[in-house]
Formats: structure tokens, sequence, C-alpha cells
């Protein structure tokens, strides 16, 4: 399972990886999502690799995510309450293992109004560069493990 996030922004942006954020919905800087990790999703992510940074995302890394920056319809945070209310399981740990090994998926949580981007903080301390891959120094494209420091930092 990968966490995807947006880094820069729409000036100067071709069309078509416009529309390959928009599929990814990815609409505005610093939003992140969770992609499963199949053919699909790592055909635009390699699209879209000179805007975004991405990698694996851990089960604990992603339950902090449901918890702090999990919206539903409204706006209103997501609690465990409404967690049980609206699918099989009853808590943050458990939704995140659950996404995890597959068996519910992003798709059929916003069939049930979760909102399936979470909005994140700039980076504390800033980034460490935007117009560089991670590799070079940067913060754009493939991270690994390592995205959840940059998620922690964008927490």
């Amino acid at each position: 399972m990968f966490a995807i996030i947006r880094m820069r922004g729409d000036v100067n942006l071709s069309p078509d990886i416009k529309y390959t954020l928009e599929l990814l919905r990815l609409h505005r800087v610093n939003h992140c999502v969770v992609a499963e990790d199949n053919e699909y999703s790592r055909g635009m992510i390699r699209k879209v690799k000179d805007y975004v940074a991405w990698g694996e995302i851990s089960e604990e890394m992603l339950e902090t995510l449901l918890r702090n920056r999990g919206r539903v319809t409204g706006g209103r945070r997501l609690s465990e309450e409404l967690i049980h209310e609206k699918t099989t399981v009853a808590s943050f740990a458990e939704l995140a293992q659950a996404l995890k090994s597959g068996t519910i998926t992003m798709k059929e949580l916003a069939a049930q109004g979760i909102k399936p981007v979470f909005r994140l903080h700039p980076p504390r301390k800033g980034h460490s560069g935007l117009k560089r891959s991670y590799a070079q120094g940067g913060v754009l494209g493939y991270h690994g493990a390592k995205i959840n420091d940059l998620l922690i930092k964008m927490r």
C-alpha cells in the first residue's frame, strides 16, 4: 500500500499530468491519498513522479493518519463510533490493518462517506527541496519506507 503526497502546484502543468493527478484525487498541494500496490497505481505514479512524493506506508502511520486526519462528508472528524457505524471493524487499528491486508478498500470507505483524501500541513522545518528527487537530496519521487518520516513531519 502506497502513500502518495502531492508536493507541487498547477503552474505550467501539462493537461495529461493534471488529469492523472485528478484521477489520484490529488487536487491540491499537501494532499495525501493511500493507494493499493497494483499496476494501475504504479503507472499513474510513474507519470506524476516529478510532482509527488510516494512510498510504502506502515500500518502504524496509516492508523495515525486515520485518527488525526480522517474526515467524513460534512467535514467532521472520523471517530471510532463512526468507524463502527459505517464499517465492519470497530477501531482505527483494525481499520488500518484491514486496509493494509486488502479486506477493505478506500473505494468502499468513500462509498460509506469516509473521505479518501488526507489534508496535511506543510512539513515542519520545511522541505529539503521541491525541484530535486529524493535520491538527489530533495523531496520528490520514491521514498520507500522513509515516506513515514515525511508524513510525521506533515502531521
